[in-house]
């Protein structure tokens, strides 16, 4: 993500924990199994995701009204049982649930705040893959931070701009919504003909029956739920391929066209350098969405999978930034928000090695720069792998002292250990989960240098570490 420079990223507003909707399941029966829990106690956002299930499938059909602001849509959820199940929940932020069916059957639901809880009139055993289809309608809300930044679905002149970190995904369909389950996806969404509605992954088809046109796109690759993407408006698109042959799908807002041109003619030049330092493309497709939002939008970009989301005409420093997140954050997505700095730190320095391949600072100038500040700067704030709460997710520290670790780690392992990092953390965790823990035994592993101390002060260190450099040098 990129919500800088403009603000210090704030994390999600509490919840609503109003009881909205309930219905009785079909029958009496008793059905055996354990209740799958709400939450997966993550460190930061402990209410979100559920536990007892894994999926591995989203079919999202969507049909959406510009003019009312209406949606209406249906989510078929392909799932695996972790354990014998007489019910399992759901995230979903308001909407309206007009029926849930388990593999063909009606179940029984119930709404508690952004938990739906689904039981179904036979058990699901441990190890069983279930298919749930929720049917759904509404206005979706984008959510609001605790510093007021807005996230989920964001109204916009002509549609919907759509970023769901952290939390915001559930405002338009229901999920298992944490960074830790990762599934493939396929998007149908209808909107009013002349409008384009562009999703992740690989467009397969296009086409337009009585005023409204139907795009169906397919992300065959795991994806997280904050990654997804339905955003909709009135764009220029452009489809094309780079050298490689890596298809490209760029929608951009007439308004922000202009502006936009230098940075994403560049789009295939970043992926092709990206390439060489962090392994090959880890996707099928890629590409960009520029969206012309509301003022209140006061954050930067998403690296929604495939398809970073920019708020407003992008720089060329914020394109690299969002590109090499499609390996470090994407691809290897953290298991908790607390291992957010294995997203941001990345990306940061991703930028700095731009900067040093277009002529300007080195990325040991940009460290001393940094270090060279006063010592209340927001940076030393907090250790970026330890953030207290929900607040400080994307905070300063996540982005500038995470991007400071990865070069204090390259000036102990040396740059041939420290680039073949690069390319083989990637590679490793392709399409998977990680978090600090694992990043550091990667890194002991490649090399004879003791890196606790390096880890214990940069990346847990409260404040300021100690450090004596050459700030002319």
């Amino acid at each position: 993500m990129n919500r800088r420079p403009h603000r210090r990223c704030g994390a999600i507003a509490a919840l609503s924990v109003a009881l909205l909707l309930s219905s009785c399941a079909p029958g009496g029966t008793a059905v055996k199994g354990a209740a799958g829990g709400g939450g997966l106690g993550d460190p930061l956002f402990p209410a979100l995701g559920n536990g007892g299930y894994r999926v591995s499938h989203y079919g999202l059909d969507l049909d959406y009204d510009v003019a009312k602001q209406h949606l209406d849509g249906t989510a078929t959820i392909t799932a695996k049982a972790g354990k014998d199940l007489r019910s399992f929940q759901l995230d979903l932020e308001g909407m309206t649930v007009t029926g849930v069916r388990v593999d063909g059957a009606d179940a029984g639901f119930s709404r508690k705040g952004h938990k739906l809880v689904v039981r179904p009139t036979a058990g699901i055993g441990k190890g069983e893959e279930f298919r749930t289809t929720v049917r759904y309608r509404g206005t979706p809300q984008e959510m609001r931070d605790e510093d007021g930044a807005s996230e989920g679905w964001v109204k916009t002149a002509d549609g919907a701009f759509v970023a769901g970190e952290p939390a915001g995904s559930m405002t338009w369909f229901p999920g298992n919504n944490h960074p830790s389950d990762k599934a493939a996806y396929d998007f149908r969404i209808s909107v009013p003909q002349g409008y384009t509605a562009v999703a992740n992954g690989q467009l397969r088809s296009k086409r337009t029956v009585d005023g409204r046109t139907t795009y169906e796109w397919h992300n065959p690759e795991p994806m997280a739920s904050y990654l997804a993407t339905a955003t909709i408006g009135t764009f220029d698109v452009q489809e094309s391929r780079t050298p490689q042959g890596l298809p490209l799908y760029v929608a951009v807002d007439p308004k922000e066209a202009k502006a936009s041109r230098k940075a994403l003619a560049r789009l295939p030049e970043i992926l092709a350098w990206a390439t060489k330092l962090f392994g090959p493309y880890p996707f099928s497709s890629a590409g960009a969405i520029v969206d012309h939002t509301p003022d209140r939008i006061d954050w930067v970009a998403l690296e929604t999978q495939t398809k970073p989301v920019y708020a407003g005409a992008p720089d060329t420093e914020t394109v690299v930034h969002e590109t090499a997140h499609q390996w470090f954050g994407d691809s290897v997505t953290p298991k908790t928000w607390r291992d957010t700095w294995l997203n941001e730190g990345f990306a940061t320095y991703a930028e700095w090695l731009w900067e040093e391949r277009e002529g300007g600072r080195t990325p040991q100038e940009q460290f001393d720069a940094l270090y060279d500040s006063d010592e209340d700067h927001p940076r030393w704030e907090f250790p970026p792998g330890t953030p207290d709460g929900p607040a400080e997710v994307t905070g300063t520290p996540v982005y500038e002292r995470g991007a400071m670790v990865l070069q204090q780690l390259r000036n102990a392992v040396g740059d041939e250990t420290f680039f073949s990092i690069l390319k083989e953390w990637p590679a490793k965790y392709q399409h998977a989960s990680a978090d600090s823990a694992d990043f550091i035994a990667f890194c002991q592993d490649r090399t004879d240098e003791d890196l606790t101390e390096l880890f214990d002060d940069w990346l847990f260190g409260d404040g300021q570490p100690e450090w004596e450099y050459d700030a002319a040098a």
